[in-house]
């Protein structure tokens, strides 16, 4: 029987990724911030025991992880804030940052000794990372930044047999997504994006990207020359769009 921890397991794609995984026989370890949210998210599910902390915390992830022992490690958990350029404040991309890129940081830190041939790390990027998107510099700085930490960890961990993989997805209805005031194309329920993910395990792919439709436009945009790019993601620009103070998943 697999192992399985999984971050930002309370709600969303991490959520619905761990019940899949139960329902598939693996043993899965659900992290969150909030051990009552955890508890109700789980409620008669089998084969899910709750894990409580702050992957933003690198001392409560130490003290958290230091014992765990996983097959595969979902690091899935993830903020979003919207970028005021008008009200540019650095404490937007501090938070941020210490969600999508340090929290998985000091997830690695924590598991990395323990890691055996075979064991699979997972990193939960996005698509946002392939344009420059308005209001968007935090939390696509964020995920172009794991997505790089990722690939540059397979460089130094494939010899050691550890499969170290991206996901990204695009709009996945969560209570994140459901707070932005703007059109989301493709969005995909969150029980779609986790079958997406499963398969990426399943499979040992290094990356995978989806809704494959989306990924694709997305891709051939960001390969068009930097005057054109940014000329699309000028178009894309709305007033009024992205108003959103702070979210935080799980």
């Amino acid at each position: 029987m697999k192992k399985v921890l999984i971050t930002g397991a309370s709600s969303g794609i991490g959520h619905a990724l761990a019940v899949r995984m139960a329902d598939a026989g693996a043993q899965v370890i659900a992290c969150g911030r909030s051990a009552d949210r955890l508890r109700n998210a789980f409620a008669g599910t089998d084969r899910v025991s709750p894990l409580a902390f702050d992957v933003a915390d690198r001392a409560a992830c130490r003290t958290a992880l230091q014992d765990v022992r996983p097959d595969i490690a979902v690091l899935n958990a993830g903020v979003c804030e919207y970028v005021d350029v008008d009200g540019f404040d650095a404490a937007v991309f501090e938070r941020v940052f210490a969600a999508n890129l340090l929290g998985p940081v000091y997830c690695v830190e924590a598991l990395l000794p323990g890691l055996k041939p075979g064991d699979q790390l997972v990193f939960v990027d996005s698509l946002a990372r392939l344009l420059p998107f308005t209001r968007s510099q935090a939390y696509g700085a964020s995920k172009a930044a794991l997505h790089y930490l990722a690939k540059s960890l397979d460089t130094d961990l494939r010899d050691r047999g550890i499969v170290v993989q991206t996901v990204s997805p695009g709009f996945v209805k969560t209570p994140l997504t459901d707070r932005n005031d703007f059109a989301m194309p493709m969005r995909i329920p969150a029980a779609e994006a986790a079958s997406e993910i499963l398969a990426a395990i399943e499979t040992g792919s290094r990356s995978r990207r989806f809704p494959r439709l989306f990924a694709a436009i997305l891709a051939v945009l960001s390969a068009l020359p930097e005057p054109l790019k940014m000329k699309v993601c000028r178009s894309l620009k709305r007033d009024g769009a992205s108003r959103l103070g702070g979210l935080r998943d799980a």
